[in-house]
C-alpha cells in the first residue's frame, strides 16, 4: 500500500523502499521502529513539529534516540525561541497522527530542518506518513524532496 509520502517521491522520480513493521500503540518511538526493522537507530529519523516565536511552524528531522536541540533549531530558523508543539496540535498542523508524521505531504509546506548526521549514511529511514510504514532512501534525495536545510539539531539522549 502506497502512502501520500511515497506517491510524492514517485512523482519526483526518487528511488526508495517502503518498509513495514508491526506497530505497538503503547510504544510509537523511532527507537522501537529501528529495533523492529533491524536498522541502527542512528539511521532512523523521527520528524518533530516545532514552532518558533517569529517564523511559526517548522519540522525538525533527527535520529531516533536523540533529543532536539531547540536552541540550535532556533538559530537555523531565525527565531529567538522554538518549542515543540503539543502532541494534540500535531495532527491539525500536519495532517498526520503521532507515530506517522513525515515532512512529505503535510497540510502546509513547512520548512524542514534535517540533522546533518543523515549525510553520514548511504540510506536513512523516515516515516512514510502512516504508523508502521517507513521510507528507506538516500538522505540527499530526502533532503531534496523536502527542501530541507541541514544543521546540527540532535543532542544525545541521556542514558
Amino acid at each position: 500500500m502506497k502512502t501520500n509520502a511515497a506517491r510524492i517521491l514517485d512523482q519526483q522520480g526518487i528511488a526508495y523502499d517502503l518498509l513495514t513493521y508491526e506497530v505497538d500503540p503503547q510504544d510509537l518511538g523511532a527507537e522501537r521502529a529501528a529495533e523492529k526493522l533491524q536498522i541502527p537507530p542512528e539511521q532512523v529519523f523521527k520528524t518533530l513539529v516545532a514552532q518558533g516565536d517569529r517564523h511559526g511552524v517548522c519540522l525538525a528531522v533527527i535520529p531516533a534516540g536523540a533529543r532536539l536541540d531547540l536552541k540550535a533549531l532556533a538559530k537555523l530558523t531565525g527565531d529567538r525561541k522554538v518549542e515543540t508543539v503539543p502532541l494534540k496540535a500535531v495532527q491539525g498542523l500536519t495532517g498526520y497522527i503521532r507515530g506517522g508524521v513525515t515532512a512529505l505531504g503535510c497540510k502546509k509546506p513547512y520548512p524542514v530542518f534535517l540533522d546533518r548526521s543523515a549525510q553520514s549514511y548511504p540510506q536513512i529511514a523516515v516515516s512514510a506518513g502512516k504508523r508502521g510504514h517507513m521510507l528507506w532512501l538516500a538522505p540527499g534525495d530526502y533532503g531534496r524532496a523536502t527542501q530541507a536545510q541541514y544543521g546540527d539539531l540532535a543532542i544525545a539522549a541521556p542514558g
